[in-house]
Parts: C-alpha cells; sequence; structure tokens
C-alpha cells in the first residue's frame, strides 16, 4: 500500500507543480487504525482552475500518463473547484473502514515541508 500511495502522491504533485509552477498544497487522512482497516484520501490544492485533463499518451511519449496512473491505482479520483480561484484534486484508497487523522504538506519547486494536522 506504501508503494502505492507514495506513486499516487508523486503523480498528483508532480502535476500540480510542473502545470502551474506555484506551490501545491498536499493532504492526506489517514486511517487511525492500524491497516488493512480504513480508507487513505490524498488531496493536493493548486493555484490553478483547469480541470485536469487525462491524456492518451503514446507509445514513446515521456509524459501523459499521470492521471491514467491514478485511475488505475486508485479506489475513486476527482476534482473540484476551490472558492480561491484554484482546485483540489483527490483520490481514495480503501482499506475497510475507519475514523482519520490528517497530515498536510507544502510542495513548491524547491521542495516539501509536511505538518501533521
Amino acid at each position: 500500500m506504501a508503494e502505492t500511495l507514495v506513486l499516487l502522491i508523486s503523480e498528483l504533485v508532480t502535476n500540480a507543480v510542473v502545470h502551474t509552477g506555484c506551490p501545491a498544497v498536499l493532504r492526506m487522512l489517514l486511517p487511525d487504525v492500524p491497516a488493512p482497516a480504513g480508507t487513505v484520501r490524498v488531496e493536493v490544492d493548486d493555484s490553478s482552475s483547469r480541470a485536469p485533463r487525462p491524456r492518451a499518451a503514446d507509445e514513446d511519449d515521456t509524459h501523459g500518463r499521470g492521471l491514467a496512473l491514478v485511475d488505475g491505482l486508485a479506489d475513486r479520483w476527482g476534482w473540484q473547484e476551490e472558492s480561491t480561484g484554484g482546485k483540489r484534486i483527490w483520490c481514495e484508497v480503501d482499506r475497510g473502514s475507519a475514523g482519520a487523522c490528517a497530515a498536510e504538506a507544502v510542495a513548491s519547486p524547491s521542495g516539501i515541508v509536511v505538518h501533521a494536522l
């Protein structure tokens, strides 16, 4: 599960930073009981209100597969416009049912800082 979450986070944060050139905020809602119970939710906020657009990458393309990967690995994903003018893209990986605790990180081209909530 950890490897799947790392890949999902990497894709969503990279897309946000690359396509906006601005910092992004990463949030994870984690089950508060030991795995395999609970649903893990990953959210990434960025400053662009432009909808995420899955692309059909050609075999030789080095970009354009991120959202297809998210779609294939996550149990659900989607996005919503934020009142701040940006958007939030999210995905969930099911592992049973449980309460959650939260963590937040700020990602920018210069690095990522994580904060527990």
